[in-house]
């Protein structure tokens, strides 16, 4: 009865919340071909060292063949107290997995719909950038593969800080009013007026003259305005209605916290700078936490099952229970290089293989080397990373929450643990073949 009961509580939560019931499908991997001994004996170990060298206190994996998840395991605890264990529902802030699960789909669309232009400059759509001489002509092509010579992260948190480490409070109050209304942390609420601060720091940030593969996530920080300006909606209800609901994604979303969900959310850094406590449910990225946790550059959160159900929509180029959310050509140009010529490898918004990465050992690939060329995907700063191979039908998701209890734990990276545990399932897949 209590199973029940609790099975009624969370579809009647479900369907309050407006969302679509999808379950993923399951099966062993022995039964799509994959050497099922050999993924256990491998990622249990790899999983094992990151968790005894404090690359993280706990993780989860998932891997999918074609649509159908073969792999997903949870490891370790939240914290290294090993109070709370790590549970397969969790929810992790996604990090700059973000970007590529908020605000892009959402372009996608619009430029399906002819309302925004990938070679068309940018300052088109975005006003502000109409009188600037170094990015009036910058093209959306260009700042999506990070080719346009942005800057890489301004430190807004340094405007709303004082050396002393005291909160300037014209900025920042510890409760909420007419003129303070966005939340940035349980007591802690920005200016309404912060985020014309931030876009006029934004628009007058210098732009490169070399134009280059240089990482920036500065248009995502605005990206959610123009989406807003574009399509007559909120940003959230967008993202929702046209890519989360329609998906199944859950608990895809922003600010969690306020949701009553059932699952646990996974704690992320002890912040001793700004929020003087441990960040659990609010966004770990302080530019997205100034803009109230509603950000295209992070501030989702998620499940793994979700992540998945995002990706394989990717994978499916845009196609989710026969119904075309987006064009396969739309998806198809997203996911592409852009500027090989440039030795740029990244796709517009995605993340992609090096370009000579089948030649490279493990050690020096990015990801696995026996990723297809056609692969994509995103890491976040929190210890997250995605990725969709739509060539040979593989789904990777991988949560962490590495940035615990601080940001200087570097071993997810040092050890290489991701990309590892990428190549497992590939190579997996090609013992049954020989």
């Amino acid at each position: 009865m209590k199973k029940l009961a609790f099975s009624f509580f969370l579809l009647t939560s479900v369907m309050q919340l407006g969302f679509a019931q999808r379950e993923l499908i399951h099966a062993k991997p022995s039964t799509l071909g994959f050497d099922e001994d050999f993924i256990n004996q491998k990622v249990d170990s790899l999983m094992e060292m990151g968790i005894d060298s404090l690359a993280f206190p706990g993780a989860q994996l998932l891997v999918a063949k074609n649509d159908t998840v073969i792999f997903h395991k949870a490891y370790g605890y939240h914290t290294y107290d090993k109070i709370q264990p790590v549970a397969l529902n969790d929810l992790y802030d996604l990090a700059s997995v973000t970007k590529i699960a908020g605000p892009l789909p959402a372009l996608m669309k619009l430029v399906d719909q002819g309302k925004l232009d990938l070679d068309k400059p940018f300052s088109t759509y975005w006003k502000p950038w109409r009188n600037r001489k170094d990015k009036k002509d910058l093209t959306l092509r260009e700042i999506l593969a990070h080719q346009a010579g942005l800057v890489p992260y301004i430190v807004f948190l340094e405007k709303v800080v004082r050396k002393n480490g005291k909160i300037k409070r014209r900025f920042v109050h510890h409760s909420s009013d007419k003129r303070f209304q966005g939340q940035v942390y349980d007591g802690l609420y920005i200016n309404n007026r912060f985020e014309r601060k931030m876009n006029r720091i934004i628009n007058r940030s210098e732009v490169s003259d070399e134009k280059k593969y240089l990482y920036s996530g500065l248009t995502f920080l605005i990206f959610p305005s123009l989406i807003e300006q574009l399509t007559q909606t909120d940003y959230q209800t967008y993202l929702a209605e046209n890519f989360y609901q329609p998906i199944g994604a859950n608990t895809l979303g922003y600010l969690p916290k306020g949701k009553n969900y059932v699952n646990n959310i996974v704690p992320s850094e002890v912040d001793s700078l700004f929020r003087k406590s441990l960040v659990k449910g609010w966004v770990h990225d302080e530019n997205a936490a100034l803009k109230g946790g509603v950000s295209g550059n992070a501030g989702l959160f998620g499940t793994a099952d979700d992540m998945a159900k995002l990706m394989f929509f990717y994978q499916n180029y845009g196609k989710v229970d026969g119904q075309q959310l987006i064009s396969a050509e739309t998806v198809k140009e997203f996911t592409a290089v852009q500027f090989r010529e440039n030795d740029n490898r990244r796709g517009l918004g995605f993340d992609k293989p090096y370009f000579n990465n089948a030649e490279l050992p493990l050690t020096e690939a990015y990801p696995s080397p026996l990723a297809s060329p056609t692969s994509f995907g995103h890491s976040g700063f929190t210890g997250t990373f995605v990725w969709a191979d739509p060539e040979k039908k593989l789904t990777f998701i991988f949560l962490s929450n590495r940035v615990y209890p601080s940001r200087d734990h570097q071993k997810l990276y040092s050890l290489d643990i991701r990309k590892a545990l990428q190549d497992v399932f590939y190579r997996a897949e090609q013992r049954t073949r020989f």
